[in-house]
């Protein structure tokens, strides 16, 4: 296999992972970092923990809030037995490790975010474990309890690795993607109904005309049409934004050319209410990533281009407020060189905040946002231990 999965240069994604599937990772070469975009308006940024070995290391993905401000989040490693944990911190700042991942028949290797039920629930994935090693789906109930809802088989057209989080349907379903497996061994679309009963929606044919290997999950309108970008595939091998009908028919909806057209779309997409989709190319623009636009018609335009001094490597989606503003996270750039927080509106971007490592470094992850406007993300790097960090930022 040969895919485009980024080892970086901090090696925070798993080697063992990556030997695992196959990839090949992408260099990253230093350059001059400074400060370049604009600052915002007196941001409010708060750390709010930093990981240390049996609490958690080296998150990969954000926490996400509930109505009374607690935060729930996965890491990679760390934990009990070393293989990743899901964790929550308490509005007053103190951290709880809910599961430690144990490996099979119990999954390990977590590099999603979670989504929270109505009754409390937290549902996620990890990309290795379960009872055949190619990843889960998984629940952790209200009351703290684990269970494996679906152990991914990578035979007969199953998928293999998921490395994203889930989108939870309204019939209580929840639809995600696998990095690999599927018919043509490129990755697919999946639902998991409540009761733990697998379908395959979607199985990517890879180059040159439909996408291969999606490393983000998925998003739906109204009617139930799903959306979301592959790293690569396409006809020009930098990956593509897709449509999955309601009936199950795929479509392209625009192929990354490279170059100022983007390229390497690791992240996920967000829609406005025209039907514009939003997303990042951890590539192209002005060489180091871009933030872009794809319209209805597949028409597809550079919103903002990273060229280093401002940020770059934009490796996760974005997140979009009820004013219809983007947030997002570039890996590298800012005043310190370890990362930035960015917002984008009507094109322009603000630089809400700078990491320096003792705050986190290094940005893989992206950003949720709460009800009141309120950011969360988390660095894979930093803090205390230098095992990552989780924070709050108030635009």
């Amino acid at each position: 296999m040969h895919t485009f999965l980024v080892e970086k240069s901090m090696k925070i994604v798993s080697k063992k992972f990556l030997r695992s599937l196959g990839l090949t990772a992408l260099g990253v070469t230093a350059f001059s970092l400074s400060a370049a975009l604009s600052w915002g308006q007196s941001p409010s940024f708060s750390l709010l923990y930093s990981f240390h070995g049996k609490t958690g290391a080296n998150p990969l993905a954000p926490p996400i809030a509930d109505a009374q401000g607690n935060l729930y989040g996965t890491t990679q490693d760390g934990g009990a037995h070393g293989l990743g944990t899901v964790y929550e911190i308490t509005a007053s700042g103190e951290e709880t490790v809910l599961h430690s991942f144990k490996a099979a028949p119990d999954g390990n290797l977590p590099l999603s975010n979670l989504v929270l039920d109505a009754d409390g629930n937290l549902f996620g994935t990890t990309t290795q474990g379960g009872q055949y090693g190619f990843g889960t789906v998984f629940e952790v109930s209200a009351a703290g309890k684990e269970s494996v809802l679906y152990s991914f088989t990578g035979v007969n057209g199953d998928g293999r690795n998921p490395v994203a989080g889930l989108l939870l349907a309204n019939d209580g379903s929840f639809c995600g993607t696998t990095q690999s497996g599927g018919k043509f061994n490129f990755g697919t679309v999946f639902k998991v109904d409540s009761t733990g009963a697998e379908t395959v929606l979607y199985s990517f044919k890879g180059f040159p005309s439909d996408g291969a290997y999606p490393l983000a999950g998925v998003i739906a309108d109204d009617a139930g049409n799903l959306y979301g970008t592959t790293q690569v595939g396409g006809r020009h091998s930098d990956g593509v934004v897709f449509e999955l009908a309601a009936s199950g028919k795929e479509k392209v909806l625009y192929h990354f050319t490279g170059g100022r057209g983007g390229a390497y779309p690791f992240g996920g997409v967000v829609l406005d209410e025209k039907g514009n989709l939003f997303g990042t190319t951890a590539y192209g623009g002005e060489g180091v990533g871009m933030v872009y636009k794809v319209n209805s018609e597949g028409v597809e335009n550079m919103v903002y281009a990273f060229n280093g001094s401002n940020g770059a490597y934009p490796s996760a989606g974005l997140v979009r407020d009820a004013q219809g503003n983007l947030y997002g996270t570039a890996e590298f750039g800012g005043k310190f060189g370890g990362g930035i927080v960015f917002e984008v509106t009507h094109g322009t971007a603000i630089l809400l905040h700078s990491f320096d490592g003792g705050d986190g470094k290094y940005l893989l992850s992206g950003l949720s946002i709460d009800a009141s406007g309120n950011l969360y993300g988390t660095a894979p790097q930093g803090g205390g231990a230098d095992q990552g960090t989780a924070y709050k930022l108030t635009p």
